[in-house]
């Protein structure tokens, strides 16, 4: 049994530090990294494939909306061919960094609204997947376990890895509660940790109704701006490997595509 652990990174700006990278790359396995339309500038974007690397972590695309002021995490009304234009030129621009440090990209997550938007939007779902496709088809298209980024994924012909979170509870429908809301993430390292095995293993995750959800993830989140996410990655790590769950990077060969 194995399962990705991914971390949204490179999230720092100019004379802005966010994030604790350094200490993160150490316990994860993918590493998603912002392109510069939410965080992110040449220069960091540079470093943090770099880190990405020497710590033997694969390096993924992490486009958003244009939306710096608010961290990508307000909802845009895109048009589908914005959205296209939007993940071609954040892709391509990270791309290009990996190539000038001698890798090759092997995912690509969207970030913040968008991502959640296009969960539940097919329309906006099938626009980032076809942005990506367009791109690279062997790229492995990142979207929350059970929802449209899936199935669009899937249509566009890419090999697809299911997403769950380590430290974000969940509504019943499957969506992840709002950021606005109270113990919409969560802080305890235990409780992060046995969450990630249960989920790693059994493939579901209790919901805030305590309704338990079948999620049957690919790949699992902690998110790098959560205060202790290093902590929280590495009691993930700890509570994997006592469980016996291999922790390895995303493959498109180990991934479906219909």
């Amino acid at each position: 049994m194995r399962i990705d652990i991914n971390c949204d990174m490179g999230e720092s700006f100019g004379n802005y530090v966010y994030g604790a990278d350094e200490e993160i790359v150490r316990h994860i396995s993918s590493a998603n990294i912002a392109c510069g339309f939410h965080a992110g500038d040449p220069l960091v974007m540079s470093r943090t494939v770099k880190l990405a690397t020497v710590h033997g972590v694969a390096v993924g695309a992490h486009p958003s909306f244009p939306d710096l002021l608010g961290f990508g995490r307000r909802e845009l009304a895109a048009t589908e061919d914005e959205v296209r234009a939007y993940v071609t030129y954040q892709v391509g621009a990270l791309a290009a960094f990996a190539r000038y440090h001698g890798v090759s990209l092997t995912h690509v997550k969207g970030h913040g609204a968008v991502y959640n938007m296009a969960a539940v939007q097919p329309k906006l779902a099938q626009a980032l997947a076809e942005g990506v496709a367009r791109f690279d088809p062997e790229l492995v298209f990142v979207g929350l376990a059970g929802s449209a980024l899936i199935e669009a994924g899937r249509a566009a012909g890419l090999p697809v890895a299911a997403e769950a979170f380590a430290d974000r509870a969940y509504n019943a429908d499957g969506t992840l509660v709002s950021r606005r809301l109270a113990g919409a993430v969560i802080h305890d390292p235990d409780e992060v940790a046995a969450r990630v095995v249960r989920m790693a293993r059994d493939g579901g995750v209790v919901a805030v109704n305590g309704s338990v959800l079948q999620v049957d993830p690919d790949t699992i989140c902690v998110h790098g701006d959560t205060p202790g996410a290093a902590v929280l990655a590495a009691a993930i790590r700890r509570g994997l490997a006592a469980a016996g769950i291999e922790v390895r990077s995303l493959s498109a060969s180990d991934l479906q595509t219909s």
